[in-house]
Formats: structure tokens, C-alpha cells, sequence
């Protein structure tokens, strides 16, 4: 009996396994994003000088570098603890190499920004494309592409709040639909053809998992045309920083 006792006694002093991290530092990130406009569009701009003045960005990025992946339980979880950890990996990207005109400045033709050390999670090195085509794609599902954000103005919007594991399908459609309702970045009407974004194109295979394209833009706006599709919208590679 003295034993049955201890355990129970043990169970109620060791800590409680946290299956995702707290998110507190990266939503204070998300308090600098704003709605503005940018060559004409619109979007959500980050002020980059504040979330480095504050500590903000620092702190989030320590959350994620520090974070025992192994805790992650579920499909959801993972997905939502590497859409925010592309995010702020982004971010700090950006950050560590300010004045930039462009994400796209830190690296160049035969060694793009995407291959570049980004970071730590759990302790290993990664770069944005470990974790866009190692992790996040092979889960299969296409809507992440359009919630991590590459800041750039073509990107899709910065989300202003944190993305969770037992809200995360309807953050998913949010932005899904949000991005497809942005004629500066996501989708225009022009002569009898759906021109949406180069993001269709370059990760076409992903939607195809899911009907295609095609079907996937009518789902977030059905009341469209049957028209033809083309992704083919220029891709503004701008930084998505307040000027």
C-alpha cells in the first residue's frame, strides 16, 4: 500500500508533459502585424524594427529552438507547431539581415535563401526548405502553403494570431479563403480566366491530393465561373516590412 501511495504521490509532483509550446512570446510578435498596403496591395505588414527593439522575436525563436519536438502527439500539432516555427524562423530571417530590400537578398542564384541555415528546433539546425519540403508537405496537406509566409509581399498575409492544433482546420480555410479573396495576390478576374497565384503552380502536385486547383479555389469561392485557370499572377518578391 506504501508503495501504490508513493507513485500516486510522484504522479502529482512530476511535471505535466506540455504537448505544444507556449506560444505567449510569438503572439506578441503577431501584435506588430498590421493591415496596410504595399505596391498596391494589400496585406498585412510587419514592423520588423519593433519585434527586434522589444525582444518579441528573439523570445519566440527561443521558444521554438528549445522545444522537444518528441512531445508533439498529434498530425495537427505537428502541423501547427511548423507552420509557426516556419513563420518565425521567417521572421528572423529577416530580421538578422536587416536593411533588405528582399527575403530573397540573404542568399543568391546558386545558394538561395530557402537552403540557408534558419535556425535551431529541438536543437538541430534547419532551413525554411527543411521544413516546407521535409516536414510540413510530406503530411499532405496543401493549406499550409498558403499559411506560411516567405515575407514577401506576394506571400499569403501574415496570420495576427497564433496557429493551434484543435482550431487549426479553420485557420486553414480562414486564410485559404482570405488569401483567395485578394485580387492583389491571390486571385483576379481578367477576360474570361481565373489568374491566381504562382504559389498553384509551383506546388500543384500538393493540390492535385486534393482535387486540383481548380477544385480547391471553388471551394473558397464557389459562386465563380467555371472558367479556365491559370496561376500566372506576377509574384511580387518585396519585403512584407512597413516602410
Amino acid at each position: 500500500m506504501k508503495t501504490v501511495y508513493l507513485i500516486i504521490a510522484l504522479l502529482m509532483v512530476s511535471p505535466v508533459r506540455a504537448e505544444m509550446p507556449d506560444w505567449e512570446d510569438y503572439q506578441q510578435v503577431l501584435v506588430h502585424v498590421k493591415p496596410g498596403q504595399k505596391h498596391g496591395v494589400k496585406l498585412n505588414l510587419v514592423d520588423y524594427q519593433a519585434i527586434i527593439e522589444n525582444g518579441s522575436l528573439e523570445r519566440a525563436y527561443q521558444t521554438v529552438s528549445r522545444f522537444d519536438v518528441r512531445q508533439l502527439q498529434s498530425r495537427e500539432q505537428r502541423l501547427a507547431f511548423y507552420i509557426n516555427a516556419y513563420n518565425i524562423l521567417a521572421l528572423k530571417m529577416v530580421a538578422d539581415h536587416l536593411p533588405l530590400d528582399s527575403i530573397k537578398d540573404i542568399g543568391s542564384l546558386f545558394s538561395p535563401v530557402w537552403d540557408k541555415p534558419a535556425g535551431s528546433i529541438g536543437g538541430k539546425s534547419v532551413t525554411l526548405g527543411d521544413i516546407e519540403h521535409r516536414i510540413l508537405r510530406p503530411m499532405g496537406e496543401p493549406r499550409i502553403h498558403l499559411a506560411i509566409v516567405c515575407a514577401s509581399v506576394s506571400c499569403p498575409d501574415l496570420r495576427t494570431e497564433v496557429y493551434r492544433a484543435d482550431k487549426l482546420s479553420q485557420q486553414l480555410d480562414d486564410q485559404a479563403s482570405r488569401f483567395l479573396h485578394n485580387a492583389g495576390k491571390g486571385l483576379r478576374l481578367a477576360d474570361g480566366i481565373i489568374r491566381v497565384s504562382k504559389i498553384f503552380d509551383w506546388f500543384e502536385e500538393d493540390f492535385a491530393k486534393t482535387g486540383g486547383v481548380a477544385a480547391f479555389i471553388h471551394r473558397y469561392r464557389p459562386n465563380l465561373e467555371r472558367w479556365p485557370v491559370k496561376a500566372n499572377l506576377p509574384y511580387d518578391w518585396s519585403l512584407n516590412g512597413v516602410q
